[in-house]
């Protein structure tokens, strides 16, 4: 591999469970460098774990990534020359190379049990936990043979050089192991079936990887992996080692690593509450990685033009939810008037607020209050309630109890019936007059502080304490049923 040669990046989850952030961390640093240099972005599915991958997981995954917009060049869907892109469709190429790898000595035949290691260790003084003991490499094609008549079925090991083995990491430097700390890795189970140590550097070679960007739980696997790509070099599967950059892991509360179990971690939880996916993105890419100092908004362009794999951090990140809305709520503010209300809808429909067809004349009024509600929310989920008041038949209109209570009792009466009183004398019903009237009767008039003066109106006309903007509220309401409500609201009714 040459300075020149061009950028091929991989994503390649196991379809188990539901996407995590954490994995679409990974996903989106993969896109944004094979992006960044104009490269290709490969997408593989490792299913050959048949007890816990699923099609549902798969599809999730694809719909995920398609909601985010983290697009591939090869892949499920995309096609490509060095497919197919699903492993549990490739056992035939795991196996050729195997059995490539097996008659030119860099695997061999290993029929040791796991209490046999452990015999041999405790017997030589040494810790069982150190693991297999390379006993097998030597044995006699008679010691083979004789195990075989005991109806051991070997697996296949691959092995290891009796040198350092290092690499420069792209995202923590030089990184060393020394020569004997690592046992011969299993290759190939004694039922035939491929592992991960084989299957994934495998496919990595065959599909010209140029860089393996991955998670650093993976990096102990590394030396086994340089170590099986020169064996394939050797044997002309490849020709060259790709190079490899170790992320940081995501943490969640407590410093634990995010895990898949975790709530936090569900990506649909965060498209389900309104995240939109610029706002998401924007937040995930600064989990180990930032564009400038105090720069942490920009869009996915300019993530694409900035992305440096070298400046990603060799820290833990951590997954501060809090951070995330208000970056996504930054997002949500720059949409244009119309995105938002496309955006928006579906939110209100799941919430009740809007039928799942909303009529012409409701979509009117929606894009009214649209820009108001945009000012406050920072995902969309926020808008139903803020917006239920607008939409509500009148007959099911109630304040909520706990905003009735704190602003609707005895000493509220004074404060609707002046409220009421200015409201019916206007001549017309328009913001600025609406507002010109509330402020003379209740702030002049009764020498009330706002807090104090339209805490009682907001609760009557909204049904909350927080809500979009009083006046204009109102104005949409109309005349009849905004003083409806007020009635409505006076103690006693």
């Amino acid at each position: 591999m040459t300075e020149t040669t061009p950028v091929r990046a991989r994503f390649c989850p196991s379809p188990t469970g539901t996407p995590h952030v954490g994995l679409i961390r990974t996903a989106l640093f993969n896109w944004a460098f094979a992006r960044h240099h104009g490269g290709t972005l490969v997408f593989r599915i490792e299913d050959t774990d048949a007890a816990r991958d699923s099609q549902e997981s798969y599809e999730q995954l694809l719909d995920g990534l398609r909601w985010l917009g983290l697009d591939w060049d090869e892949g499920p869907e995309a096609g490509g020359e060095y497919g197919p892109y699903r492993q549990s469709e490739r056992r035939d190429i795991y196996a050729d190379v195997a059995a490539k790898l097996l008659a030119a000595g860099e695997l061999y035949e290993a029929f040791s049990t796991n209490e046999e290691v452990e015999a041999r260790r405790k017997a030589a003084g040494q810790d069982p936990k150190l693991g297999y003991d390379n006993f097998d490499r030597d044995l006699t094609e008679e010691q083979r043979e004789a195990f075989r008549a005991e109806g051991r079925k070997p697996v296949l090991r691959l092995r290891m050089p009796d040198e350092d083995l290092g690499w420069t990491d792209l995202v923590r430097g030089d990184i060393s192991f020394p020569a004997g700390t690592i046992p011969d890795p299993v290759l190939v189970r004694n039922n035939g079936e491929p592992l991960y140590t084989l299957t994934n550097p495998v496919d990595d070679a065959l599909m010209r990887i140029t860089h393996v960007l991955r998670g650093e739980d993976l990096l102990p696997s590394t030396p086994r992996q340089i170590a099986l790509y020169a064996a394939l070099r050797r044997i002309g599967v490849t020709d060259f080692t790709p190079e490899f950059g170790h992320l940081p892991s995501v943490l969640g509360d407590g410093n634990k690593k995010l895990s898949k179990r975790d709530p936090s971690s569900n990506l649909f939880n965060y498209r389900d509450r309104g995240f939109i996916k610029e706002g998401l993105l924007n937040y995930l890419s600064l989990l180990g990685w930032s564009i400038a100092d105090d720069h942490d908004i920009f869009s996915v362009d300019e993530l694409v033009a900035a992305f440096d794999i070298s400046k990603v951090s060799a820290n833990p990140a951590r997954f501060d939810l809090k951070k995330a809305e208000s970056i996504n709520g930054t997002h949500v503010r720059a949409l244009a008037p119309e995105d938002f209300v496309t955006r928006v809808v579906p939110y209100l429909v799941t919430a009740g607020v809007l039928p799942a067809e909303p009529s012409d004349e409701l979509l009117t009024k929606l894009r009214a209050i649209a820009p108001l509600v945009q000012e406050r929310v920072t995902v969309l989920s926020e808008a139903a309630p803020m917006l239920g008041f607008l939409f509500v038949d009148e007959e099911n209109f109630a304040p909520e109890p706990d905003a009735a209570s704190k602003n609707l009792g005895a000493d509220a009466e004074p404060v609707l019936q002046a409220a009421i009183s200015a409201l019916e004398a206007l001549p017309s019903w328009e913001t600025s007059a609406i507002e010109e009237a509330l402020k003379a009767a209740l702030v002049d008039g009764l020498g009330l502080k706002p807090r104090k003066a339209f805490g009682p109106v907001r609760v009557g006309i909204t049904g909350r304490t927080v809500s979009p903007p009083l006046y204009e509220s109102m104005e949409l309401l109309g005349r009849e049923v905004s003083l409806g409500r007020l009635r409505r609201a006076l103690p006693g009714n």
